[in-house]
């Protein structure tokens, strides 16, 4: 069977609103270091959200003055951002209809590989006027080195098969990398943006046992598996972090890759 591109694998990409307030108590925000240079790029603060979820992101971008909209595939996590009074649309944002509407910026956190890359930035350029902004990141994290060892010996056992296992031998942020070219293809492919540019940006974040146990639970990965065997999952990272002293500090890389939609 071939293996499916992230944004074809639609079982994954709509699986995270099987507890939507889980994902949104647990998912880590974004640098704010970002997201002042995204509005300050763009040529207004009319910004629209791909893949919204709980509205993490949407929530911050208001908090710096930003008006937002949001379109969500997931039905689950649209009426939870909807809560704050955010509009949110349901639709896959490649068959989306923006009625005519255009935005200052279009932003993407942890969600353009769930997008088809060459599709996306079309419409991308399609709704932005010019000038504006297109923003796709992802927070890539790092556990400490000793710990980590521990969480991956623990889904070696409860989980063999596990795509964590394919990446433990690699950098965190390496799978990151790999969608920033896949998406940088597609935006070149549209023929629309200036010369896409890169940025990282380095934070650490404190986590309680239960709290980084809540983020666990939120994973493409662990929203699928079977009750029983993610209470065994989240007991054998719980356990481990217990020998560790019960709390860790998680560094994280936030890769970004940003452009501009050319006249």
């Amino acid at each position: 069977m071939p293996t499916l591109e992230p944004h074809q694998a639609r079982d994954i990409a709509e699986s995270f609103g099987v507890d939507a307030a889980r994902y949104d108590r647990a998912r880590p925000r974004y640098p704010r270091e970002l997201l002042d240079a995204i509005i300050a790029a763009s040529p207004g603060r009319d910004v629209l959200d791909v893949g919204i979820g709980t509205g993490i992101l949407t929530r911050q971008l208001r908090a710096a003055g930003c008006a937002v909209t949001g379109v969500e595939p997931d039905a689950r996590m649209a009426e939870f951002a909807r809560r704050d009074g955010t509009p949110v649309e349901v639709s896959t944002f490649e068959t989306w209809d923006p009625a005519g509407r255009t935005f200052d910026a279009v932003v993407a956190g942890q969600t353009w590989h769930w997008v088809d890359p060459v599709a996306g930035a079309a419409k991308a350029a399609e709704v932005l006027r010019p000038g504006g902004q297109l923003a796709l990141f992802w927070n890539a994290a790092q556990p400490p080195a000793e710990l980590n060892s521990e969480f991956i010996e623990v889904y070696r056992r409860i989980i063999p098969d596990s795509p964590v296992l394919r990446a433990a031998a690699l950098p965190a942020t390496a799978p990151y990398a790999t969608m920033c070219d896949t998406a940088s293809d597609g935006i070149y492919r549209a023929a629309r943006f200036a010369e896409p540019r890169r940025h990282t940006y380095e934070w650490d974040r404190a986590y309680t046992r239960d709290e980084w146990l809540e983020m666990s639970a939120t994973t493409g990965m662990a929203t699928r598996l079977a009750p029983d065997v993610l209470t065994q999952l989240l007991d054998g990272l719980g356990a481990a972090i217990d020998a560790a002293g019960g709390a860790l500090i998680c560094r994280y890389t936030t890769v970004a890759l940003t452009t501009t939609r050319r006249d």
